[in-house]
């Protein structure tokens, strides 16, 4: 804290669920392009989500500095963002008919194998998601909110340690002040 009392922040674009999300956000456009009829409202829904899930993870990392409690709340607008959108590829199979992969099925497993990679992108998964027939695209795609939303369960449990280790802003003020007032009169 040398160099003040707001902490480095921002960074999202370093953060797995942000990359997450960002595959998120473009597959779920890809899909809907492709699979919903125009003018169906769920096009609408389900890019909002996917949206709502990557622009709440940059929103938290700015407020990171200034607010504890509200990189918490907007990491946790993320995750509930991503939990309805994968609740709209579950009804896309099911009202279809169509199964939701297992966990340990050899498809989820490539797709869980495809996006550990640190580096993995969009790039990775375009090429399944733009030649795929819908059933398997909604599975891509489910795969890959779970591992978004593993990230993001473990991004507020290390959140929420930091904020009972080091406190907020007004905690970490305080502790600046007294520091700079008693560095000017030590007695």
């Amino acid at each position: 804290m040398a160099d003040g009392f707001i902490p480095k922040h921002g960074g999202y674009q370093n953060l797995l669920s942000y990359k997450k999300a960002v595959i998120i956000y473009d597959g779920t456009y890809a899909f809907c392009e492709r699979f919903l009829k125009p003018g169906d409202r769920t096009i609408g829904q389900m890019q909002q989500a996917a949206r709502s899930g990557k622009q709440n993870i940059v929103e938290g990392s700015q407020a990171s500095g200034t607010s504890k409690e509200t990189e918490i709340k907007l990491t946790s607008v993320a995750r509930f963002s991503l939990q309805e959108l994968l609740e709209d590829y579950r009804d896309f199979l099911r009202l279809r008919g169509a199964p939701q992969w297992v966990k340990e099925s050899k498809e989820a497993l490539f797709v869980r194998k495809l996006g550990a990679a640190r580096t993995s992108s969009y790039a990775d998964f375009k090429p399944f998601i733009d030649t795929r027939p819908a059933e398997t695209v909604a599975n891509i795609m489910i795969c890959v909110i779970h591992q978004a939303n593993y990230l993001l369960d473990r991004q507020l449990k290390q959140l929420e340690q930091a904020f009972v280790k080091e406190g907020g802003l007004r905690e970490r003020m305080m502790k600046a002040r007294l520091k700079e007032r008693n560095r000017r009169d030590p007695a």
